[in-house]
């Protein structure tokens, strides 16, 4: 099917399919990741025995994503989008089976191989954001990126609040702890998998590059390339992500110390909250505030996605970096209570969705359309090598300092946000 023979109205219509599509990707591939970002530090807690290696497990799902962001990409611009979706899930789905597998086995290299897989699966989940822009409206990029993104949810709001259930069946069928989860999100990676390479069709990036250079979606001024903005954007993405993971990665490791230590000081309920907790309370907890975070990070996202393409990209760029500072201003003053993590959660998860957004739009109508997946490709690469560097220092941070302490670290990061910021004008 070619492009330039599509009237409006139709390539509209696909357009609105492929949106579809993508968000239901997004939706069954939350919930693998909402499981791994809540067991998979617990796990290495518990396989390793040190809260300083527990980072490595986030650490190890934002290095595959970073390994595999830039191989995608180019698989996407030589075959399209569905087919590097598919390969990202087919990894996830190998990775899913490795984790299980390490924990019956108490394999902490082992671990983090399946994790590392699982995070280079992400890479196509994160790279589903940008297949959403390929045949949209320059007006409406933003919203619909954010439409793909919000989709995350429901996944992945679904994949921690299904810890507790997850156990019980696990459990109940005789897996380790800490992966009855899994068996929920390995079903739901096979949708994802099948979903793509059935329904994918027509491809949206082979079909974008059809489009006529003046046509109603992709007009002169779309070819015009911006590298200085689109080199902040890609900054301002990877600064606020390594902000977002780093502070994540560590919560869970940080309530579970938290609530260990009010019931060693006291055997009922104290004023934070920690005391008189069994360590399925503990579990349930961990698994509350991972889904709050995670609605956080997606539910708003359509908000920041129109604000981005009407109120314009820098300044959601900005919006996003005033909440990530509250967010770490509540995780120095009120981190030693689960209320107080819960609503630092919660904040850093509505910044990074401000900034992701509005960055990912930035840098995509920055970009020259022969430049745009690769660009993309190395934003989604650095952003997960950031992260993963960023996971690794928070666990030693943690141990070292503190919670607070950890927070006033990525502080610095979003003051190099905002100073930077007058390049993405440019």
């Amino acid at each position: 099917m070619s492009a330039a023979v599509l009237t409006p109205d139709q390539r509209n219509r696909i357009q609105r399919r492929t949106v579809g599509i993508l968000s239901l990707g997004q939706v069954l591939g939350g919930v693998a990741f909402g499981a791994t970002v809540s067991l998979g530090a617990l796990l290495a807690k518990d396989i390793s025995g040190s809260d300083a290696l527990s980072g490595l497990a986030t650490a190890s799902v934002t290095l595959g994503a970073a390994i595999a962001a830039i191989p995608l990409a180019r698989l996407a611009g030589t075959r399209g989008r569905r087919l590097a979706l598919t390969a990202g899930n087919l990894l996830a789905l190998v990775g899913i089976a490795i984790v299980i597998t390490a924990a019956a086995v108490r394999s902490f290299p082992l671990l983090l191989t399946g994790i590392v897989l699982i995070g280079m699966g992400n890479a196509g989940n994160l790279q589903s954001r940008f297949a959403a822009t390929d045949l949209a409206a320059p007006a409406h990029r933003g919203r619909d990126l954010s439409i793909v993104v919000w989709a995350t949810t429901i996944g992945g709001v679904a994949g921690p609040l299904l810890l507790g259930a997850g156990e019980q069946v696990g459990r109940a069928i005789g897996m380790p702890p800490h992966t009855g989860s899994y068996l929920f999100s390995l079903v739901a990676q096979i949708a994802a998998f099948t979903l793509y390479l059935v329904a994918l069709r027509p491809d949206p990036l082979l079909l974008s590059r059809d489009l006529p250079e003046t046509g109603s979606f992709v007009g002169a001024v779309e070819r015009v390339d911006r590298p200085v903005a689109a080199r902040y954007a890609i900054f301002a993405i990877a600064g606020s992500h390594v902000t977002m993971a780093s502070v994540m990665a560590m919560t869970p490791v940080h309530l579970v110390n938290m609530t260990m230590a009010g019931m060693h000081h006291s055997g009922s309920m104290s004023g934070s909250g920690s005391a008189g907790m069994s360590e399925v309370d503990v579990t349930v907890l961990v698994g509350v505030t991972i889904a709050l975070h995670v609605a956080g990070m997606y539910g708003l996202s359509p908000v920041f996605g129109i604000l981005a393409d009407r109120w314009g990209r820098l300044r959601t760029v900005l919006l996003g970096q005033v909440v990530l500072v509250a967010s770490l201003c509540f995780a120095m003053f009120a981190g030693e209570t689960p209320w107080g993590v819960m609503v630092a959660l919660i904040l850093l998860g509505l910044g990074w969705s401000a900034a992701t957004v509005a960055g990912a739009a930035l840098l995509t109508e920055a970009s020259a359309p022969a430049l745009r997946t690769r660009r993309q490709g190395r934003s989604d690469s650095l952003m997960s090598l950031s992260a993963a560097g960023g996971a690794v220092l928070a666990g030693v941070i943690l141990q070292t300092f503190s919670y607070a302490g950890l927070a006033i670290a990525a502080l610095i990061v979003v003051v190099a946000i905002v100073v930077l910021s007058p390049l993405g004008k440019r």
